[in-house]
């Protein structure tokens, strides 16, 4: 399996800070510490096959403009959330990174013929057993 090289650059990204959601008492209240993480596949500067693989991806976090949105709050710190949502924001381009490995076909050998017709010939006659006992 190959992989394409990326490099992401950080003006390419916006953060915007925002209040968590959730039970968290009186610090959820007063501090903006989840991260709204948006990233502009178009406008980006990634390869153009990253692009493609990457708007054709069913992924609820890429919107139909192509602009991939993601939410951390699981941390109490800012810090903790940004990278967060940047180590999720790779996570999503390594996995359209990958290309898989193309399949050769191959053709079955002779004796995996001859053990799949043995077994279709035994099983026949297994059920052949089963039929009417006729006197």
């Amino acid at each position: 399996m190959s992989r394409i090289p990326f490099t992401l650059s950080p003006d390419e990204i916006e953060f915007s800070a925002i209040r968590a959601q959730g039970a968290g008492g009186q610090n959820v209240n007063k501090v903006s510490s989840a991260i709204h993480l948006r990233f502009d596949i178009p406008a980006s500067s990634l390869p153009e096959l990253l692009k493609h693989r990457l708007m054709a991806l069913n992924d609820q976090r890429i919107t139909r403009e192509g602009v991939v949105v993601i939410k951390a709050q699981n941390h109490r710190t800012q810090e903790r959330n940004r990278d967060e949502a940047l180590q999720r924001l790779h996570e999503i381009i390594e996995g359209v990174s990958v290309t898989p490995k193309t399949r050769r076909e191959t053709r079955p050998t002779f004796s995996s013929k001859v053990r799949r017709l043995d077994g279709k010939t035994r099983r026949g006659a297994t059920k052949a057993a089963r039929g009417r006992v006729t006197e």
